[in-house]
């Protein structure tokens, strides 16, 4: 992180990193001038947190942490709050907006994660895994090649447009797979036509 001068001094500037936050964080603050860094490991209560963002200038946090107006009113020096996920529901950006705090988050912060979860329901799918697992707990053994579907070379329909729907195709054309982007939702005459002809 460079250390450019600020109209206030990055050494006066407070900041609280809530619901473990990585280590790595906090030594990029340190490293960019902020030497107040303190970092909680898990998440404060209402009452915990109006307490604790006293004298606080740049809050971290994550899902689980409720920024209620409650906790705004409370915060006398906070400058901007960073959530470090995806959405910011978990703040009330209305008091927030009233108050003059930035609030910003981190979208793309879980991507790969939500694709390699589609990438691994997908084939899960495609394989049968469920079927095979409930198979298995009532001593039948499904092994017949009939039962068994490739995941490479299939065209997968998705109604998804996010960017972890954007990185699942890029790995599914790796796979040799056709992908296709529906813009609303189809009948189910239509998946079972696809289906049939897949």
């Amino acid at each position: 992180m460079a250390t450019k001068n600020t109209s206030y001094p990055r050494t006066k500037i407070k900041i609280l990193l809530l619901e473990n936050i990585s280590d790595s964080a906090v030594e990029e603050l340190r490293a960019g001038g902020y030497a107040d860094v303190e970092k909680i490991n898990g998440a404060l209560s209402e009452a915990e947190l109006c307490e604790a963002v006293k004298g606080v200038h740049l809050l971290g946090i994550r899902s689980k942490t409720q920024i209620t107006k409650k906790v705004i009113e409370s915060a006398d020096r906070l400058l901007a709050i960073g959530a470090f996920c995806i959405g910011v529901n978990q703040v009330d950006l209305q008091a927030a907006t009233k108050k003059g705090i930035a609030v910003f988050n981190a979208p793309h912060a879980n991507t790969r994660s939500v694709a390699e979860l589609i990438i691994g329901l997908c084939v899960m799918l495609i394989r049968k895994i469920a079927d095979k697992n409930a198979a298995a707990h009532r001593g039948e053994w499904l092994k017949r090649k009939k039962e068994v579907s490739s995941y490479a070379a299939k065209r997968w329909a998705s109604s998804a447009m996010g960017t972890s729907a954007r990185k699942s195709r890029r790995w599914q054309s790796r796979w040799g797979c056709k992908s296709s982007t529906m813009t609303s939702q189809p009948s189910c005459r239509s998946v079972m036509q696809n289906r049939s002809a897949s």
